[in-house]
C-alpha cells in the first residue's frame, strides 16, 4: 500500500481518533499541519465555494486533481479527498481514483447520490441504485491498486431513513470499501447504532448548520469512530474574517486599527519557508559566479 494510504490506515488503527480539518489551498493546508493536525480533508464544498460555485458536483476531475496535487506537494500528512459522485459512472470513477492517487491523495470518498448532487445536509437529494454504487466501489478499489483507501459515503439517512443507510453501507463494505461514511445522521444514538453494526472504520462529518447535532471529537472517539472531519469550518471562518476586514477597510480607509488581527509578513514567510527559497537562490547564484571565474 502507498505510503500516504498506509500512514492514514495506521493513524486510524491507533488509540486516538483522527481529526481532519477541511483545507482548500496549500497555504491553509500548511497552516493546519503546523497547528498539529495529523490528517487533512479536501472538501468538495470548500473547494467549489472557493471558486464561487455551489456544491452541486460541477467542479471537474481536472480541477480537483490539480488542487489536491498542489496541497500534497506542500504537506507531509495524509490528505483525504472528497470526490463527490466520482465524476460520472464506474469507468469515470476508476479514472478519478487513478488521477487522485497520482496526485498524492491517501484516500478518496465517493457518494451514492445522483447528479446534480446536494450538500449532504440539504433536502432534495436523490440516490443512485445501490447496485450502481457497488459497481463504482468495485471499480474504485481495482483502480486504487492498494495504494489509496476507498471511502464509501451514503446519503440514504436523509432520503430513505437510518435502516436503509445501514443496509446500503453493508453492501458497500462487502464491495470492498475501506471505510464507511454515513452522512447527515441526526443524533448520537444514530451514530452509536451505525458503529454497532460495523467492524470496519467509520468516518463522521461534524459540519456546521446541518442535520447533525454539535458533538465533540471526544464524543466521536468514545462512540468508536475512526475519523471525524470538519469540512468547511476554516472556509467559513475565513470568509467571515475577510468580510469583516473589507467592511472595516471600506469604512475606515486604513488597516492601521486592525493590524493585530492580521498575520504578519514574517509569520506567513515562516509558514511557507520563504527564506529557504532565498537561500537556494543565493547558493545557485554563487555557484554560477564561480563557474564564470574558471
Amino acid at each position: 500500500m502507498g505510503s500516504q494510504a498506509e500512514g492514514l490506515r495506521k493513524l486510524m488503527n491507533g488509540k486516538r481518533i483522527v481529526v481532519a480539518p477541511g483545507v482548500f489551498s496549500p497555504a491553509v493546508a500548511k497552516l493546519a499541519q503546523e497547528v498539529g493536525f495529523s490528517a487533512l480533508y479536501f472538501s468538495g464544498a470548500g473547494f467549489s465555494n472557493l471558486l464561487a460555485l455551489p456544491d452541486l458536483g460541477i467542479t471537474t476531475l481536472t480541477e480537483v486533481a490539480q488542487a489536491a496535487r498542489q496541497i500534497t506537494s506542500q504537506v507531509e500528512v495524509p490528505l483525504v479527498v472528497d470526490a463527490d459522485t466520482g465524476f460520472g459512472e464506474a469507468l469515470n470513477v476508476a479514472r478519478a481514483v487513478e488521477e487522485l492517487r497520482t496526485a498524492g491523495a491517501a484516500a478518496v470518498h465517493i457518494e451514492d447520490q445522483v447528479l446534480p448532487k446536494r450538500c449532504g445536509h440539504l433536502e432534495g437529494k436523490e440516490l443512485v441504485d445501490a447496485d450502481e454504487m457497488v459497481k463504482k466501489i468495485i471499480s474504485a478499489k481495482e483502480a486504487a491498486g492498494g495504494e489509496l483507501l476507498i471511502i464509501a459515503r451514503t446519503d440514504a439517512r436523509t432520503v430513505e431513513g437510518l435502516d436503509s443507510a445501514i443496509e446500503r453501507a453493508t453492501l458497500y463494505s462487502k464491495a470492498g470499501a475501506d471505510m464507511v461514511f454515513p452522512e447527515a445522521l441526526e443524533s448520537r444514538d444514530e451514530f452509536v447504532e451505525f458503529r454497532r453494526k460495523f467492524d470496519l472504520p467509520l468516518m463522521a462529518n461534524m459540519t456546521e448548520f446541518g442535520k447533525t447535532p454539535y458533538m465533540t471529537v471526544k464524543e466521536f472517539d468514545e462512540m468508536g469512530y475512526n475519523m471525524v472531519i470538519f469540512p468547511v469550518t476554516a472556509f467559513r471562518a475565513m470568509m467571515k474574517a475577510v468580510q469583516s476586514t473589507l467592511t472595516r477597510l471600506m469604512k475606515d480607509g486604513t488597516q492601521r486599527g486592525m493590524l493585530d488581527s492580521l498575520m504578519t509578513r514574517k509569520e506567513f514567510y515562516d509558514l511557507i519557508g520563504y527564506y529557504k527559497y532565498e537561500k537556494a537562490d543565493r547558493k545557485a547564484l554563487s555557484a554560477a559566479r564561480r563557474l564564470r571565474k574558471r
